[in-house]
């Protein structure tokens, strides 16, 4: 294969290992229910863990992460012609790849998570300390406010923040560019994509976390599909 074709074939199996749906999955396994008809209609962990119990909503999020972190890791290496070459830039197609499936999963009309999770997995790899400063963030502010949303915003935020100041003086560098368009372009879809959360902070109506595992007592929601 030359190098477009193995490019395409690494990104193309990233999208697909990105779009498996492990929050509808794990709803259907252990309880028989659409995860989307119950709770926030998320199919993400934060919407698991309320409707089937923190472990539950642990167990997603570990699967969500992992689906971000192994493709990223490993896809780049096997299938790219010469990886070495194509260097960080092979492994943000990859990372933006498997984020973008778990967004739009083909499985379920395209209409998935919000993608916190997964990119959390791809910046372990491809920002570490960035990611570590990020997931500090998160944990801080859910900490205090225990909104997973807000945590998450303020946290990709941070990721963003900290990343450009590690990659200054010269983000835009020949070896740099991409993920530097990377830490701009994601956390700005990720915060693209909690538009509905953000309405919600502003006018003092997201609710906090609660563990549940009843999705009897949950009802489905009246507009998105995300985490």
């Amino acid at each position: 294969m030359n190098a477009w074709t193995s490019g395409l074939l690494a990104v193309g199996l990233a999208y697909l290992v990105g779009s498996v749906p492990f929050g509808y999955l794990t709803a259907r396994v252990v309880r028989g229910i659409d995860i989307r008809q119950h709770g926030s209609g998320n199919i993400g962990a934060t919407n698991v863990g309320r409707v089937l119990g923190s472990r539950w909503g642990i167990f997603v999020l570990v699967l969500d992460l992992l689906k971000g972190l192994l493709p990223v890791w490993l896809l780049p290496t096997l299938l790219f012609a010469n990886p070495a070459t194509w260097g960080t830039h092979a492994a943000v197609a990859v990372g933006v790849a498997t984020i973008v499936g778990h967004m739009a999963p083909c499985w379920l009309g395209f209409r998935g998570g919000k993608g916190v999770a997964t990119a959390l997995g791809v910046v372990l790899f491809l920002a570490p300390w960035a990611s570590l400063i990020s997931a500090g963030s998160f944990a801080i502010t859910f900490a205090v406010w225990r909104i997973v949303s807000l945590s998450s915003i303020i946290a990709v935020l941070a990721f963003t923040a900290a990343e450009l100041t590690l990659l200054w003086p010269d983000p835009f560098s020949g070896s740099k560019w991409s993920l530097t368009a990377f830490s701009l372009a994601v956390p700005l879809l990720i915060i693209i994509r909690h538009r509905t959360n953000i309405r919600r902070l502003m006018h003092g109506e997201e609710p906090r976390f609660r563990s549940g595992g009843d999705p009897s007592n949950t009802t489905p929601p009246a507009t998105e599909v995300g985490q």
